[in-house]
């Protein structure tokens, strides 16, 4: 059947179709609606801007923290995320200054690898390795071997190597099942936000009008939309029949010209007037504008409000849009998942806007359709209480390398009721308690009291003590729980207390065991429970830190009494700082009153001897 085809065509033809049968599609999600969506649950970058051959992995989540210091790779790793969602489109071009030292290495090429959980057998039982836990994952890798576009691999579990053949076929064949990205940068220019925001709003509205399309499959009557379409299709038809002649006359004479060249060939014009009739109608002005300001005052354009303002509008309307489009799909049509990748998101914010920016970006996933990553300097973005947040720690350490180590993973951290409940609290009265997460020695103490006595020693000696973070638990239960957190966390840690007296009187008369005591031995089997490799200690003020240290008892201001015993007595100030330093340094010794204890019997007898 091929004898008339010139061979230098038969054999690129060949070749080709060779190359496509080599590319299977296959669903990324299952045909069984029971069978729960595949899950992101990895990203392993190397050689890709500031990260070297070191490769740096990230623990994927609904939330992913990123947290570090400044110039660390963070940036860089939600850039690297959004390349590894865009295969297929020029969002996955990379550019030479965007592989290491801006140079083409072979032997340090740029790469991205990512997870893929499934829950089937769907994409075939060569890519899917059944990890120990059970859990079924599909791995593909990116690699850039020169500017421009990726070559994608597949893990092939049968062969353990990497393969050209890839799962789920092509890239718009998977991505369609992928999140789609939303990246949103931490200086885009006015003008940028302001096209990126009228640009997803246009989005909404031409899906709409597809849906809007699609309303009535069933023969009723038609809408506006489709009766426009009609008379668009009817208008289009009778401007052909009228211009027929000289169409006919157009190509008579192009097809004597072009049969000079290439005998027995002809010229046909064919206007497709029928096809692809929904871009012939632009609904919508090209030159749009979105307006904000106040609601009885002057309306300006986006591009001239503040920053804060356009970057919180430009994800807000992510979320709105998104969700709404979400509902106005068919039932049974495909809902992408969304990405938003998000760079530093307090920036620009007033204290107020970024408590409601972190709720905002907390509640996304929720919908069961987002997954967010963003980058902060702020621990107010931080929430313990939250079952689906990952915090990854970005760091460059002395050699260069940048690592990624996920320093708090829920179901890890082993967080009970009662655990999720003190952390919730302890965010609404303190939402900078995540600050150890940013680097610094960490001291737990119990109450306010400490807090303030600690902080004003601190801004009386900065040199020696700017590094140290204390955080206040506001109250003995509250230590429990983050002392799970900083266990998890791997961190070395110091945590002060109020013994407490095992019996109180009522103001009844009555005698009874006193709760607060009570907690003492929970604070201890939560120490006991670090993790090999870390240094704690445990020191107790005994009976509380108030008789301790400034020999009285104070029932009421006492974070202010602490300040002015401080301010106008140098003997307890140097208490109080022997105190912070051997919390500080393991080895120091304790002042009068303390304790470093290792038992509830230890701690009685401790109690006995200052009563005596």
């Amino acid at each position: 059947m091929f004898e008339n085809i010139p061979s230098i065509i038969l054999n690129k033809t060949q070749k080709i179709m060779a190359k496509t049968k080599k590319i299977e599609e296959v669903s990324l999600v299952s045909d069984n609606p029971e069978v729960a969506k595949p899950k992101l649950t990895k990203l392993i970058i190397k050689n890709y801007r500031c990260i070297g051959s070191t490769p740096v992995e990230i623990d994927l989540n609904d939330i992913v923290v990123l947290v570090g210091a400044n110039n660390v790779g963070k940036s860089s790793i939600l850039k690297a995320y959004e390349l590894a969602m865009s295969q297929g489109s020029n969002k996955a071009n990379l550019s030479l200054e965007d592989f290491p030292h801006n140079k083409i290495d072979p032997e340090n090429l740029p790469e991205i690898e990512i997870h893929t959980r499934v829950y089937d057998n769907a994409p075939g039982e060569k890519w899917i390795e059944i990890q120990e836990n059970g859990d079924f994952i599909v791995k593909e890798k990116f690699i850039w071997e020169s500017e421009g576009k990726p070559k994608r691999q597949g893990f092939d579990v049968e062969v353990k190597d990497w393969s050209d053949n890839v799962p789920w076929g092509a890239p718009n064949v998977a991505n369609s099942r992928r999140p789609e990205p939303h990246k949103v940068d931490a200086f885009d220019s006015p003008e940028k936000q302001a096209d990126e925001i009228k640009k997803l709003i246009m989005q909404a509205l031409t899906e709409r009008v597809k849906n809007y399309k699609n309303l009535n499959q069933e023969g009723e009557e038609e809408n506006e939309y489709q009766k426009l379409l009609r008379q668009v299709k009817e208008l289009q038809k009778k401007i052909l029949d009228e211009a027929k002649d000289q169409i006919d006359e157009v190509n008579q004479e192009l097809t004597t010209l072009i049969s000079k060249v290439f005998p027995k060939y002809k010229i046909d014009f064919d206007a497709k007037a029928e096809d692809n009739l929904d871009n012939a109608i632009n609904l919508f002005k090209a030159d749009t504008q979105l307006l904000m300001g106040p609601e009885d005052g002057y309306l300006s354009t986006i591009d001239r409000q503040g920053s804060g303002a356009r970057r919180t509008l430009l994800w807000t309307a992510l979320k709105f849009i998104s969700e709404n489009n979400q509902k106005a799909k068919p039932e049974g049509a495909l809902n992408r998942p969304h990405l938003l990748l998000i760079d530093e998101p307090e920036l620009c914010l007033h204290p107020n806007a970024i408590r409601e920016a972190c709720n905002l970006l907390y509640e996304l996933p929720e919908t069961g359709n987002w997954q967010v990553m963003v980058t902060t300097h702020s621990p107010i973005f931080i929430d313990f209480s939250k079952d689906n947040t990952t915090i990854i720690k970005v760091e460059k350490q002395e050699n260069g390398d940048i690592i990624g180590t996920t320093v708090f993973r829920p179901d890890k951290v082993n967080l009970d009721d009662e655990d999720k409940r003190n952390l919730k609290l302890l965010n609404l009265c303190d939402p900078y308690v995540a600050e150890f997460f940013f680097g610094g020695k960490v001291i737990v103490v119990e109450g306010d009291t400490e807090y303030t006595a600690f902080n004003y020693i601190k801004r009386q000696k900065p040199e020696l003590y700017n590094n140290i973070n204390i955080i206040r638990a506001r109250g003995k239960a509250t230590i429990v729980s983050l002392i799970k957190i900083l266990n998890h966390f791997g961190s070395d840690y110091s945590v002060l207390h109020d013994c407490d007296l095992p019996r109180i009187t009522t103001k009844k008369g009555k005698e009874m065991a006193n709760p607060a005591w009570g907690n003492n031995p929970n604070i201890l089997e939560a120490i006991n429970s670090k993790p090999a490799g870390t240094s704690t200690r445990l020191l107790a003020s005994l009976p509380n830190f108030e008789e301790a240290y400034f020999e009285e008892i104070a029932n009421e201001e006492k974070p202010y009494n602490a300040l002015k015993k401080l301010e106008e007595n140098h003997i307890y100030f140097n208490k109080v700082e022997t105190l912070l330093k051997a919390l500080i340094n393991f080895e120091s010794e304790t002042p009068i009153n303390c304790t470093e204890w290792s038992s509830i019997e230890e701690l009685e007898t401790k109690l006995l001897e200052i009563g005596s």
